[in-house]
């Protein structure tokens, strides 16, 4: 997995930050070797606004001589989130659950909820244990969750994420799903205080493109 969240430095870029990516950036690093699919989203909760998600083979995708040998055009240079972004976040992460290919077919979710933490290491055993083995089944199984999936992060600044894919960004506002965070596993009221969120975790975002 890799994604690039960032909010803008002004509110008079976002008309032509848009168009790049969607028309130029997007499709571009949706054509490399090992980029499997990706989609654009604004965050409706949480935050940095903008996220580019990209579902890859492997991290390797990002090593290839056509991903880091790409060349950046002029209206890249202008509009880059590198340029005019802030509270900019680059995350690649290796998939930890589930440990294989699942849904293949499924397709880019019409909206996501992205959580960043870290998690003492102390308490990191215990608690993947428990997140993989019992939280988030019980998330997973809430109406409206398309999917999830966990990954440890190898660029960033969180030690892990947590993608959930919804058919709408309503679907963490019901009640089921605030039902099964507080009460699918009796160990969650003290294994949450072991983590820490990044500033605007947990996001969540509506698909705005292709």
């Amino acid at each position: 997995m890799f994604m690039v969240l960032t909010d803008l430095s002004d509110p008079k870029y976002d008309e032509e930050f848009n168009a790049w990516y969607d028309t130029e950036h997007l499709p571009e690093l949706l054509a490399l070797p090992g980029v499997q699919d990706g989609a654009r989203y604004v965050a409706v909760k949480g935050g940095p606004k903008y996220l580019a998600m990209y579902e890859l083979e492997s991290v390797e995708a990002m090593k290839t001589p056509e991903f880091t040998g790409r060349t950046v055009t002029p209206w890249g240079r202008r509009v880059t989130p590198s340029v005019i972004g802030k509270n900019r976040t680059r995350v690649v992460g290796e998939q930890i659950l589930p440990d294989g290919l699942e849904r293949a077919d499924r397709g880019m979710a019409p909206a996501l909820q992205i959580g960043r933490m870290s998690v003492s290491p102390d308490a990191e055993a215990e608690w993947n244990a428990w997140y993989n083995g019992e939280y988030i089944l019980g998330q997973r199984a809430v109406p409206g969750v398309i999917y999830a999936g966990r990954y440890r992060i190898v660029e960033g600044e969180v030690g892990y994420t947590t993608v959930y894919e919804f058919e709408s960004e309503q679907v963490s506002e019901n009640a089921e799903w605030g039902q099964q965070r507080k009460s699918f596993s009796p160990n969650s009221s003290r294994i949450f205080s072991a983590m820490t969120h990044a500033p605007g975790s947990p996001g969540v975002y509506r698909r705005i493109g292709p």
